[in-house]
């Protein structure tokens, strides 16, 4: 057995660790052992899914633009080249590309890894696994760190012939199934002549979709920025819910008088939107704007999206464009998982998004794909513009919350998850009981439970009155945090709820309420 901890590299259905040294206090645990480790493990895994010797194997990698990511691919390759695996390294490329090419006819990868930490400093790295029947859960990727961590397991890999490397320009065959996508859903050759389209890649793995996919379809990406892959990240962090990030592709839409702008993180498996006035199209906006664009086809459909999604979006969604909302978990498997299932039931769901970007369609193998979300977006301007319209009509009466505020509040506690769950339920009792001694004599009128029955995450609570707003307080999965969104119709009252619940908590020491 390895002394290592391999379980400490899981983060979901994802590994993430530290693959470069330099920054104090995070020691490199990503190092070359831990990947010909993982590597070997992933190639067993792959062994007894699809029941194939290792000779008859298929695996696929790329990395997106971070520094470390083609030492790992070099690393990982060598570690399964000696069993007779066929590799293709794909070098830059994308998490959705990495994807497709367990499904593209030229490839057919019995597995495909892509090297990505997201918007994660310079220093990290990590790994994203997919098969054809799509992502690897966490169960699947808890199965590979304990092989990893286990000589015997490892060492029922035997050596026959070595395999070198095959170099695919994945992303050249990506590019052209995004602008076949675009051209067939607008009926063009050229579908965005006319059109001046701003993309901000933050100088990840995302600048492809300007000078492959839009300008060869005729669109003008002159004021497009940070296009080039530098994994210092230079200019901001690649990441649609940075603030930095989306005032940058605001201020080239707005510079360039473009039609609009899409921001992507550093993996592009999500994306955000700017219209052509300036609004940025982000977290609900978002989950707005790709409602919108199935909404007409699939009427009374379920989107599903994450918990802190407002009220005001569901308004929207289902007043406006008669789709069902259904309000589940944080996490990016969570709402593609639920969508699923909830096909499964014979509930007809054609989306799953999270606020952060991450959007998966039933028509793209539920696949969260930024590019795809991107080229939607991108097919739905090219429509409106022949009509002489802009992409700001398609959300134009979604309505957005006056205040909106996260606070995450620290845990001291051995058991973090148990002290998480006995907090939510006082803050529950408290409040809803309206004990003058933690609500300060609020009226009972004035408040009223609006969790989704079950309730999924945390508890959510929402006010009338002069505080007019709600609060979701829900458990971080990894680490010692409780996040706490607040939205509020009325200016000051985010302050007025968060006030509520400072005295709520204030005689329970192992939660930091500092920032209430």
């Amino acid at each position: 057995m390895a002394e290592y901890n391999y379980s400490e590299l899981q983060n979901g259905s994802d590994i993430r660790g530290v693959a470069i040294a330099g920054v104090p206090g995070e020691n490199v645990n990503l190092d070359e052992t831990a990947v010909r480790r993982i590597a070997k493990a992933f190639l067993l895994w792959l062994k007894e899914k699809t029941g194939k010797d290792t000779g008859e194997l298929t695996v696929s990698i790329g990395r997106d633009s971070r520094l470390s990511g083609g030492d790992l691919i070099e690393t990982f390759s060598e570690a399964i080249s000696p069993y007779g695996v066929t590799i293709y390294n794909c070098g830059l490329a994308s998490t959705p590309a990495m994807f497709m090419s367990t499904l593209f006819e030229n490839y057919r990868a019995d597995g495909a890894v892509m090297l990505t930490a997201s918007h994660l400093p310079y220093n990290r790295n990590g790994m994203k696994f997919f098969t054809s029947g799509g992502g690897l859960e966490k169960t699947d990727i808890s199965a590979i760190l304990n092989i990893a961590a286990d000589d015997r397991r490892l060492a029922e890999l035997k050596p026959t012939i070595e395999h070198f490397m095959n170099y695919a320009n994945l992303m050249k065959d990506y590019s052209e199934h995004l602008r076949t996508l675009i051209q067939d859903a607008v009926g063009s050759e050229k579908p965005l002549a006319g059109l001046k389209i701003a993309v901000d890649a933050g100088n990840g793995a995302g600048g492809f979709f300007a000078s492959s996919v839009l300008e060869p379809l005729g669109a003008d990406v002159s004021a497009s920025r940070y296009l080039d892959p530098d994994g210092n990240f230079p200019n901001h962090v690649p990441n649609p819910e940075n603030k930095e990030a989306m005032a940058s592709i605001r201020e080239a839409v707005l510079e360039g008088g473009c039609d609009l702008g899409l921001i992507f993180d550093t993996d592009v498996d999500r994306s955000a939107a700017v219209d052509e006035n300036g609004r940025e199209i982000g977290r609900n906006g978002i989950v707005a704007m790709a409602a919108a664009l199935i909404a007409e086809d699939n009427p009374g459909t379920f989107v599903v999206t994450d918990s802190i999604t407002s009220n005001e979006l569901t308004e929207f969604l289902e007043n406006e464009l008669h789709v069902k909302h259904f309000r589940y978990k944080r996490g990016y498997r969570n709402v593609i998982n639920k969508s699923i299932e909830l096909n499964a039931e014979g509930k007809d769901s054609q989306l799953a998004i999270e606020t952060s970007g991450h959007c998966a369609f039933k028509d793209n193998y539920f696949l969260d794909d930024g590019a795809y979300l991107a080229a939607k977006i991108v097919v739905k301007t090219a429509l409106l513009h022949k009509e002489g319209k802009n992409i700001s009509s398609v959300i134009a009466g979604l309505r957005e919350p006056e205040e909106s505020i996260e606070i995450r509040m620290p845990l001291n506690a051995d058991d973090f998850s148990a002290m998480g769950d006995r907090i939510i339920e006082t803050l529950k009792i408290r409040i809803t009981e309206n004990d003058p001694a933690y609500t300060t004599g609020i009226p009972a009128e004035k408040v009223r439970i609006t969790v989704v029955e079950p309730n999924y995450e945390g508890i959510r609570i929402a006010f009338s009155g002069d505080l007019n707003g709600w609060f979701l307080l829900r458990k971080s999965l990894h680490d010692p945090i409780m996040p706490l969104n607040i939205e509020s119709e009325n200016t000051g009252g985010c302050r007025k709820i968060a006030a509520v619940i400072r005295e709520c908590l204030c005689d329970i020491p192992e939660i930091d309420i500092s920032g209430l």
